[in-house]
């Protein structure tokens, strides 16, 4: 009974309130939260109060160490490069890119497989089986290898690094939505509304993307931190975002081979790849949890 009267409370609060009160009781959730926030921000006003220009060369202060290290400087909080360049200001500019990339090359891909998910799903026949050889043709393919390929050939650069990385996930969309539209048509209000003459596009449009969408946020989430991860590798190889913008997988390229005499130039972004990806993996499986019907 008191579980009933939870759920019926629950109920009429009003949602955004309900999500707020489930995510304080999820500790996974709000650190997530929090993690993803402090980044974002860091992302929108670091560089208005970064202490220095990021590509700025300064020979008279070549690796030097943190703060609270023998030789640190209090103008270098985090130390500095092997070109005199300021860590923590680099860090706060690398968090642009990778979220840019991160959530753009998730809209390029979320757009082009719910597109193909939908049609294959809905319509089948040979709707399905091209789109779906075309799904498996690309599944065939390393993802990661696919990119190295066409960066190699077209040429490393934001915009291109965006397209590739979302040319390259779109099939995990199509074949999660086109999965959730095949069981979701084949219900009895879906029927109904093919009965009475409801056209087919009214029916994907008010009756089956809304049920698609949760499970496609989720995905989304998810997707964001896989992304960050590959745009963080491809940049470590020299084929992704390309100096003097600054990247999160450009400084560790940078300071792999300093890793045994100046930890700090790749620990520093290697922790912040890190607690981003797993902040993302956190408020994903929050996502999950609560916008799951079956959970």
């Amino acid at each position: 009974m008191t579980n009933s009267i939870s759920e019926i409370e629950e109920e009429r609060t009003p949602p955004l309130k309900a999500y707020f009160r489930k995510l304080m009781r999820s500790k996974t959730g709000f650190v997530g939260t929090v993690i993803v926030a402090f980044v974002l921000l860091m992302a929108t006003v670091g560089p208005f109060v970064a202490p220095h220009d990021p590509a700025r060369l300064d020979p008279s202060v070549i690796l030097m160490p943190p703060v609270w290290f023998e030789g640190g400087d209090a103008r270098f909080l985090l130390g500095t490069d092997n070109l005199g360049r300021d860590i923590l200001s680099r860090l706060i500019f690398g968090s642009q890119v990778s979220l840019l990339v991160g959530l753009c090359s998730v809209v390029v891909a979320g757009l082009i497989g719910l597109l193909v998910g939908l049609i294959a799903g809905f319509y089948g026949g040979f709707f399905d089986i091209v789109f779906m050889r075309l799904v498996d043709s690309f599944l065939a393919i390393p993802s990661i290898l696919f990119s190295l390929v066409v960066l190699a050939v077209v040429g490393p650069g934001l915009v291109t690094l965006i397209l590739v990385i979302g040319v390259t996930n779109w099939v995990i969309y199509a074949r999660l939505v086109r999965g959730e539209v095949l069981s979701i048509k084949e219900r009895d209000y879906i029927r109904a509304a093919r009965s009475i003459g409801v056209r087919n596009i009214t029916i994907i449009y008010r009756h089956i993307l809304p049920n698609v969408f949760s499970s496609f946020v989720v995905v989304s989430t998810l997707t964001i931190a896989t992304t960050i991860i590959v745009e963080a590798s491809l940049s470590f190889l020299g084929l992704g975002i390309q100096p003097p913008t600054v990247s999160w997988g450009g400084m560790l390229s940078d300071g792999r081979n300093y890793l045994a005499t100046n930890w700090w130039l790749a620990t520093f972004p290697g922790l912040a790849i890190t607690v981003t990806v797993l902040g993302i993996i956190f408020l994903g499986d929050w996502l999950r949890d609560v916008l799951d019907p079956r959970a």
